[in-house]
C-alpha cells in the first residue's frame, strides 16, 4: 500500500500565532473567573497544551476521552465517551478543547454529558471547524482556524494513530475514503 501524500493546509507559524490570539480571548474573557479547561483526547492534546500554556490566567486541567472514528476516515456515527472526570465540575466555568469540529456529533454529546456535572458555563473552543459535514446545529464557541474541507492530519489530529506528531496541519489525500474528514 503506497504512502498517502500529505498536502499542506496550516504552517507550525500560523497555528503558532492563531493560538496565541485565542489564549489572549479566552484569557480576556475569563479574566476574573477560575475556569476549568477539559481536553479531548486523543487529537486535542497539542492543540490544548498550546493553548494553556499561552493563557494568561490560572486553569485547572483534565480530560476525556471521545471517539467516532477508529481506525477510519469517516465517522461512525457511534460517539464513545470515557467518564473519567476527576475534577469537581459544578458551578464552574467549563472550557472545553477539541480538535476539530466535523459532524458535530461528538462535541454535541459531550457537551450534553458534561452538562449533567452542573457547571456555571460550558463554553466550547476547537483547533478546526470543518462544516463540510455537519450533522447537526452545534457551533463552537472559540474557532482557531475553519478549514473548507479535507481530511485533516497533523497537530494532534490523526489518522489510524498515525501522523499527530506533525507540527502542522496537511489535508491527507489517497485515503481509503473518498468522503473526507
Amino acid at each position: 500500500m503506497p504512502l498517502p501524500e500529505l498536502s499542506p493546509v496550516l504552517s507550525e507559524a500560523e497555528i503558532k500565532n492563531r493560538v496565541s490570539a485565542l489564549a489572549r480571548q479566552i484569557s480576556a474573557d475569563y479574566q476574573d473567573e477560575p475556569l476549568v479547561v477539559i481536553g479531548v483526547l486523543k487529537g486535542a492534546f497539542v492543540f490544548m497544551a498550546d493553548l494553556v500554556r499561552s493563557l494568561t490566567i490560572p486553569v485547572e486541567i483534565d480530560f476525556i476521552k471521545a471517539s467516532s472514528y477508529g481506525t477510519s476516515d469517516t465517522s461512525s456515527g457511534e460517539v464513545r465517551l470515557s467518564e473519567a472526570l476527576e475534577t469537581d465540575l459544578k458551578d464552574r466555568h467549563v472550557l472545553i478543547v477539541e480538535d476539530i469540529l466535523d459532524t458535530g456529533q461528538t462535541i454535541e454529546r459531550l457537551t450534553a454529558s458534561i452538562a449533567r456535572y452542573r457547571p456555571r458555563s460550558i463554553r466550547v473552543c476547537v483547533c478546526i471547524d470543518k462544516k463540510e459535514r455537519r450533522k447537526t446545529d452545534f457551533e463552537a464557541d472559540y474557532i482557531c482556524f475553519s478549514v473548507d474541507k479535507g481530511f485533516l492530519v497533523g497537530y494532534g489530529l490523526d489518522y489510524a494513530e498515525q501522523y499527530r506528531y506533525l507540527p502542522a496541519i496537511f489535508a491527507l489525500k489517497n485515503s481509503t475514503s473518498e468522503e473526507a474528514k
